[in-house]
């Protein structure tokens, strides 16, 4: 840095300007830094202070201290629900990312009639999850379901253990690949089309330009999608809802997804301090999985396209 800058930045009216500049620029943030604060921090703090309590809703909060904590390790049916969880996890999330990219890189052919479809594929993902669980529990209905009518044969889909959770994660899937889609589609929009032309140049085939050229730059949309979509099926409650019609994990625990099992102790049991403990270690496993996927995708993830 030349002298003649170093002593512009030292006079009194730089310094003046630098700081009206910082205060205008945090001046502008403090709506998001509220919105954090009010539906982040505090209900989280919130959640910390009632895992220490005893509570029912009605009577005086005791203070038990790490005991729900404790208990957690040897609750089976918050271990039931860990492993329901972690198995619609790992049913939907590859599935629905792969057949998000297989349909973007489908739609950015721009054949005709792609905006329209582009609308199609995402209404699902705009509807409440809870009307669509109501809606796919009709067409999943064994004696006038429209399945089971076009199969020609009775399937119990909601009510067999074995089929119930497959189920859930059909539905997750079909609602929300058409959101994957896009956000693939815009990444695969942002790719210089001399990439492509380069590699067809050098003798790359379609499958070849996919791999080597389309996944690794996509890589910034891949980390986005998949740890939103990790966060949200860990989450997952009113579809399940939806399609059981229960919180209970119907049929037989089959369903019993973490957070229904969290719905299940503090508005059913009543036991608010057990269900604010299941509530955070969730949040702690959240954050610990999304630092994860950060450092895996990090060596791999490059943002420079020209």
């Amino acid at each position: 840095m030349s002298s003649a800058a170093i002593e512009a930045k030292n006079r009194p009216g730089y310094r003046k300007a630098r700081r009206r500049e910082t205060a205008s620029a945090y001046a502008l943030l403090i709506p998001s830094f509220i919105g954090v604060g009010i539906f982040l921090v505090v209900p989280v703090i919130l959640i910390i202070i009632l895992s220490l309590f005893n509570w029912n809703l009605i009577s005086p909060p005791v203070f038990v201290g790490l005991d729900h904590y404790a208990s957690l390790f040897s609750d089976t049916k918050l271990i039931n629900s860990i492993w329901v969880t972690l198995t619609f996890v790992l049913m939907s999330i590859p599935t629905s990312i792969i057949l998000g990219l297989l349909l973007a890189v489908a739609i950015n052919r721009k054949l005709p009639g792609t905006g329209w479809l582009r609308v199609i594929f995402v209404l699902p993902w705009v509807c409440a999850p809870l009307a669509l669980g109501v809606v796919w529990r009709w067409i999943f209905d064994p004696s006038t379901g429209a399945l089971n009518t076009i199969l020609g044969r009775r399937i119990e889909w909601m009510s067999n253990p074995d089929l119930a959770l497959p189920a859930v994660a059909f539905v997750s899937v079909w609602s929300t690949v058409g959101y994957i889609s896009l956000f693939f589609l815009a990444g695969l929009q942002q790719i210089p089309s001399g990439v492509y032309e380069a590699a067809k140049l050098d003798g790359a085939g379609p499958a070849r330009t996919l791999w080597s050229i389309t996944l690794p730059l996509l890589m910034p949309t891949t980390f986005f999608v998949t740890v939103t979509s990790v966060i949200s099926s860990f989450q997952v409650f009113d579809l399940v809802y939806g399609l059981t019609g229960s919180a209970t994990g119907y049929p037989s625990g089959s369903t019993d997804v973490i957070a229904a099992r969290i719905y299940q102790d503090a508005f059913v049991s009543n036991n608010i301090g057990h269900a604010s403990a299941m509530a955070f270690c969730l949040f702690v496993v959240l954050v610990i999985v999304t630092l994860i996927q950060q450092r895996w995708f990090s060596g791999r993830i490059t943002y420079d396209m020209t």
